[in-house]
């Protein structure tokens, strides 16, 4: 992106950063990992040549060095990107406390609509299918309500994307180690 070409940044996270946002300090030097990282983050997210696509995954690729066709599912946050401020007031008006088993690694907890973490990159939240009273009862509905723009959309649908791409970066990430 810094040489000029355009960037397409799939993740398939609600947010960039990985588990760099995980951690508290950096190692050899024990330098803070959030001083670190969140000016990264705000340059990614800023940068007008990379186009994040968070909350997405790669369905499939074809192609050759130089012409690749990549379809993008882009996963339904029922938050419109287009209308939310990130203000936060659906997180905070949302009554269903669950426990976060991926950024908090199931010691912590989060709402059902949700942001991984304070400073994430984009600023919009999600909601959780899976525990959100809405989708579990059909009733609720307390950050549609709540919300000042209208940004819920409870209606949202996943969407696919198809891009003409030169080169494809794979980047696989880890997952954590538990030793029991």
């Amino acid at each position: 992106a810094n040489a000029g070409h355009k960037v397409y940044l799939v993740e398939r996270e609600p947010s960039i950063g990985g588990h760099m946002a995980q951690f508290d300090k950096t190692f050899p030097t024990l330098d803070c990992a959030s001083c670190i990282f969140t000016p990264l983050l705000s340059a990614v997210g800023q940068h007008s040549d990379i186009e994040l696509m968070t909350y997405s995954e790669v369905e499939e690729f074809s192609g050759y060095v130089g012409n690749f066709k990549a379809k993008i599912r882009k996963k339904a946050r029922y938050v419109d990107e287009e209308l939310c401020t990130g203000c936060g007031i659906c997180i905070e008006k949302c009554p269903k406390k669950v426990v976060d088993d991926v950024f908090e690694v199931g010691i912590g907890y989060r709402k059902s609509v949700y942001r991984p973490f304070p400073q994430a990159v984009p600023k919009f939240p999600v909601i959780d299918t899976e525990t959100c009273i809405y989708f579990e009862r059909g009733t609720c509905k307390a950050c549609e309500k709540f919300c000042p723009t209208d940004a819920i959309d409870f209606e949202q649908e996943d969407t696919f994307i198809d891009l003409d791409v030169g080169n494809i970066i794979l980047a696989t990430g880890y997952d954590l180690f538990d030793s029991r």
